[in-house]
């Protein structure tokens, strides 16, 4: 178990045991969710969009610094070995060469804290970063250059001469596999767990399906490539970085350099995709040692094929699963097991099951996850990891089932619906798929679906109609702090180390603040992206909006209380306490009584005071130990596959969702639509082409690495039921990840109905569509 997870759980277990609903101020739930009118859930245009349309919104390789320098990396060929020799002449010859650094010359420094590994560990992985000769995967940075221009440290970088003593090594999953697996563990808990015996239940029931699915590599592609512009001052370094994850990256490189945490400060105002891909790998710290080694500021964008090198991506995975029903579709036995790929050197298998333990009620469950090691690229999160492919293999199989039973494949679903969390026992916080379900199929037709593979034809064109349940678990890490500060005027500031990566966390937090503190969006600012601003934020999970909105609730009372600390005998708020009154109309008001109001001006104005600041910290996350939480959502589809060529196009597609409130219904549906894109991807056509002879990625370009454009993507439709969860910030629950997940199933799901092929293994190309 992580250190995170053993002191997190500690704590819990024990505010728990005093009292369950402590991490709401009061006791109380969040006052937001009965709100039904309001900024809360309002098509609210985004805050940025006018700076990032006139093109003022500055990302990480758009900071200029004096005297910069520009870097470029040169990566290995093997994927394990040592250097035997390395000649950097001909690239120290390029004019405008600044300083080529290699294993030879490079500063020593600590490996990069694995993520994880303590609670603002950030690292991907945990080798040393150019300390040695030695090379532990195909793509590994072996020499940094730094030139006047970005031209001149390119040039350098391919006149770099080396050789390798190759060492034996383990680049085909088959063979890692022959070696033998160790069981994988996600967050610091086993990836494994058995409830009865499900194989004895499967063999046992009456219809059953027991198939193997599999999922290849996938590799990052945000449109802002990987980037840094960074400075030493002395013994401070500033780094502004595209990151997800600012407090923790601060932390991790103060702790490489042998730092204090303070003095490292990380800007990221504002990222162009991250996925999970944007926290702390070894460009990083090239750029930073290199800087110290130059004296100068280095500015290093990676190429597109450099982010194929040293940012890791999804891992394959080898899924099995077999479900066992009786006659009336009730599941006895829920098996979903299998293998992934790993490095030796990080910790994050593709923890695939993580759909199969809440999704549905069954008699009997078999789940786990085994680990294979490799020596390849150490991967990481992507979007949705383990749900956005465990989902595939686990929507496919239940689809299967249906077709065997001849029972409608939402029916069945529904069927096996749990009442409670079916393998912890926890009541679910809030659960409405099936209206979710039901609301997705009127919306989209699914009683014209034929259940007849290949049934329905248009000319060339075979139409089919598929489904499946989307899942993503609801997460809010501990950490999370806020600073509100409110002047005279009216206005107000709210702090938060928090991440704007395109998904409008601005503009729905400036919204959550406004609405709790009474005050028009216009008067109030929303500053995110500083690892100098209160809390440990980490953009991922789907959880950033929970975090922030605990820590701006916990900020929120504790201005209020201050603000009525300075209120005087004569004010209409004297004698109340901060969970006796609202925010409304500029000003503070008791909740009972319209006439008992004082406006923050009147109020700092008396008290003779500009402005008055406030900093909180969030509760700790108990809700997620008393609740099983969770998204969900109903995604549908409808293919169109020709019959002369294989083709398949996806004509029509609705997610219809279950995410709590939602906040701000433009960006939300934004989210869930750029979800099921990345989802149609992941369906149709990515894959990273691994060597398996060499362990080299083979096609690290946007050019042979296909990723959906709009020519492939359809109009998506997309609803959500709006039904608050009592037991989260706010009533919401995320909504970044929720997209991705289930897409993969519904498209073959689809292609099934469309043509009777069953393809059990992505992505969905010509190939396995043609005899």
């Amino acid at each position: 178990m992580s250190i995170i997870k053993e002191a997190v759980q500690a704590v819990m277990k024990k505010a728990i045991a005093i009292a369950p609903d402590a991490w709401m101020p009061g006791g109380k739930p969040d006052p937001l969710i009965a709100r039904q009118q309001g900024l809360i859930g309002a098509p609210v245009s985004r805050v940025d969009g006018p700076l990032k349309v006139r093109g003022e919104a500055r990302f990480a390789a758009e900071f200029p610094m004096e005297g910069m320098v520009y870097a470029a990396l040169v990566f290995s060929t093997v994927p394990k070995g040592r250097i035997a020799m390395l000649d950097t002449g001909a690239a120290e010859a390029v004019p405008g060469v600044v300083l080529v650094m290699t294993y030879q010359n490079a500063p020593r420094m600590k490996p990069m804290p694995l993520f994880m590994s303590s609670s603002k560990a950030a690292g991907g992985d945990d080798l040393p970063i150019m300390q040695d000769d030695r090379v532990h995967w195909n793509g590994q940075p072996i020499a940094v250059v730094l030139g006047e221009t970005q031209e001149a440290a390119d040039q350098a970088a391919a006149l770099v001469r080396v050789t390798y003593e190759a060492e034996e090594s383990t680049t085909s999953f088959a063979a890692a596999r022959a070696k033998g697996t160790k069981p994988g563990v996600f967050m610091g808990e086993p990836l494994k767990l058995e409830i009865g015996n499900a194989e004895a239940a499967l063999a046992a029931a009456p219809h059953r399906v027991d198939a193997v699915y599999h999922t290849p590599r996938h590799s990052h592609n945000a449109i802002e490539l990987h980037a840094a512009t960074l400075a030493w001052k002395g013994d401070e370094l500033t780094i502004h970085d595209a990151s997800q994850a600012v407090s923790h990256m601060a932390w991790s490189m103060a702790q490489v350099f042998g730092l204090d945490e303070k003095q490292v400060h990380v800007t990221s105002p504002f990222v162009g995709g991250g996925f999970g891909s944007k926290t702390l790998w070894g460009h990083h710290v090239l750029a930073a040692a290199a800087s110290k080694l130059a004296g100068r500021p280095v500015r290093i964008m990676l190429s597109r094929e450099g982010v194929y090198r040293v940012v890791g991506g999804r891992t394959l995975t080898e899924q099995r699963v077999a479900l066992g029903a009786q006659a009336d579709g009730r599941f006895d036995a829920l098996i979903h097991t299998g293998v992934v790929a790993m490095t030796a050197h990080n910790n994050l298998p593709e923890p695939f099951i993580l759909p199969a333990r809440s999704a549905y009620a069954a008699g009997t469950f078999k789940l786990d996850v085994e680990v294979a090691t490799l020596d390849m690229l150490a991967n990481t999160f992507m979007r949705a990891p383990g749900e956005s492919v465990g989902t595939f293999a686990l929507e496919s199989a239940i689809d299967e089932l249906a077709h065997l039973m001849k029972m409608d494949p939402i029916e069945l679903r529904i069927r096996n619906e749990p009442g409670k969390d079916p393998t912890t026992g926890a009541p679910f916080s809030s659960r409405h798929i099936v209206e979710a379900y039901r609301a997705g199929a009127e919306r989209f037709g699914w009683n014209l679906r034929n259940a007849e593979p290949g049934a329905r034809r248009e000319g060339e064109w075979l139409v089919g109609m598929g489904c499946a349940t989307a899942t993503y678990p609801y997460y809010r890490m501990p950490g999370g702090a806020a600073r509100i500060t409110l002047t005279r005027d009216g206005h107000a500031k709210v702090e938060v180390a928090a991440h704007e990566m395109g998904m409008g966390t601005a503009t729905a937090q400036t919204q959550v603040a406004a609405e709790r503190l009474g005050l028009p969006m216009e008067k109030v600012r929303f500053c995110h992206g500083d690892s100098r601003f209160p809390g440990v934020v980490l953009a991922g999970g789907s959880q950033q909006t929970a975090a922030i909105g605990a820590a701006v609730m916990a900020a929120q009372q504790a201005l209020f209380a201050a603000l009525l600390k300075l209120v005087g005998k004569e004010s209409p708020l004297h004698g109340l306490k901060a969970d006796d009154v609202v925010g409304r109309d500029g000003g503070l008001g008791k909740l009972d009584d319209a006439a008992r109001f004082e406006s923050y001006t009147a109020i700092l104005a008396r008290a003779g005071q500009d402005e008055l600041a406030v900093e909180a910290s969030a509760p700790a996350p108990l809700e997620t130990q008393r609740w099983s939480m969770h998204s969900h959502g109903a995604m549908f589809c409808e293919v169109r596959v020709n019959e002369v060529t294989g083709e398949t196009r996806v004509s029509r597609f609705l997610g219809s969702f279950d995410c709590g409130r939602i906040l701000n219904a433009k960006t939300a549906a934004s989210q869930f639509r750029g979800g099921i894109v990345m989802g149609l991807g992941l369906a149709l056509m990515e894959e990273t082409q691994f060597d398996e002879r060499n362990g080299r990625i083979m096609n690290p370009s946007l050019a042979e690495y296909h990723v959906p454009v709009h020519m492939d993507v359809p109009e998506i439709d997309v609803i959500w039921t709006d039904i608050p969860d009592p037991h989260s910030p706010m009533g919401a629950r995320g909504v970044g990840e929720i997209g991705i997940t289930g897409v993969g199933a519904a498209v073959a799901n689809a292609v099934f109905n469309a043509c009777g092929k069953r393809v059990r293994a992505l992505p969905i190309t010509l190939d396995k569509l043609m005899d």
